[in-house]
């Protein structure tokens, strides 16, 4: 992605990162529902760039968060969007949900989204295996949750008639639902810890199951966009670590989004990237190795530019 016939990158959007001159820029970035940590990446980052410069704005847009993201990006919408690298990844390709390949780009590798696997912990389910034919928050419509959600239950072999009966809820709907046992389990995807899961332990017993085993099939199937990570002792009140499926989150944007506004909003990204994931993900780290892991999606050239500003 940092290959040499980039280099001549640099220099240019370097050189227009001095001007001060001229009208605002106003982006619009893709975020996800209210409440969720996407949106309140969004909310962080549009009011560090506000206090940070003065020729960009940025309006977050509530969405059903990374397809509903990638589709906005894709019909212009908006300029900037979250999506999970999974969801990322397939919409460069062209694969399920997309019809066709969608020419977005990607500014950093930003965080990594952990698998959360939520029953009861007094209720029948105690594996994954034990999901088989009972009713699951899955995910929003249009939501990262969704895919890797459907991905890990195929992986597991939940198909045919031993398939779950998928409710298609948002993060607030489906731990309402597993309070009032309507269903048996919920799958997120969020940082850790994502503060309605937090705030739902506290209310109710849980159990938090493993997903590790899973990694190498979803590794082999759809691509190395899936580690192994782990739920750490203490949050949500565990008492050790709890292995599960990490997948990266990526910030993008549109291929005609100028590279000087890609750098500036990268310069701001880098400088205050602690108090932009406070309330998304604990312990995290932002570092330009990290960043540039976006694997089949290619870097926006202004965020090519700007990695070399930072290597060179």
């Amino acid at each position: 992605m940092l290959s040499a016939g980039l280099g001549g990158v640099a220099g240019a959007a370097l050189s227009g990162c001095v001007r001060d001159a001229g009208p605002v820029r106003r982006l619009r970035l893709a975020t996800g529902p209210e409440g969720g940590p996407y949106n309140a990446f969004g909310r962080a980052l549009a009011k560090a760039v506000a206090e940070s410069t003065p020729r960009l704005r940025i309006t977050p847009v509530p969405t059903s968060a990374s397809v509903d993201n990638l589709r906005k990006l894709d019909d212009g919408s908006v300029e900037l969007a979250l999506a999970m690298a999974d969801a990322a990844q397939d919409a460069v390709l062209g694969e399920e949900p997309f019809a066709r390949a969608v020419p977005v780009t990607a500014l950093a590798r930003i965080y990594v989204n952990y698998t959360h696997l939520v029953v009861p912990a007094e209720g029948p389910v105690r594996s994954l295996d034990d999901l088989a034919r009972r009713p699951v928050a899955a995910g929003a419509a249009g939501s990262g949750v969704q895919v890797v959600a459907g991905r890990l239950l195929r992986a597991a072999g939940l198909t045919g008639e031993r398939s779950v009966r998928e409710r298609r809820l948002g993060l607030a709907a489906s731990a309402a639902a597993l309070r009032e046992g309507t269903v048996d389990a919920l799958i997120w995807s969020g940082g850790v810890p994502t503060p309605t899961l937090a705030a739902l332990a506290r209310e109710v017993p849980l159990r938090f199951l493993p997903l590790e085993d899973t990694v190498a099939a979803l590794r082999e199937r759809y691509g190395p966009g899936y580690t192994a990570v782990a739920l750490p002792a203490g949050a949500y009140g565990l008492t050790e670590p709890v292995g599960t499926i990490g997948v990266g989150n990526y910030l993008m944007a549109r291929a005609a989004v100028p590279r000087w506004v890609v750098s500036d909003v990268l310069q701001v990204v880098f400088d205050q990237w602690r108090v932009l994931l406070r309330k998304v993900t604990a312990g995290a780290r932002l570092e330009p190795r990290f960043a540039i892991s976006t694997g089949a999606v290619p870097l926006h050239p202004g965020a090519v530019a700007y990695y070399r500003s930072v290597y060179d």
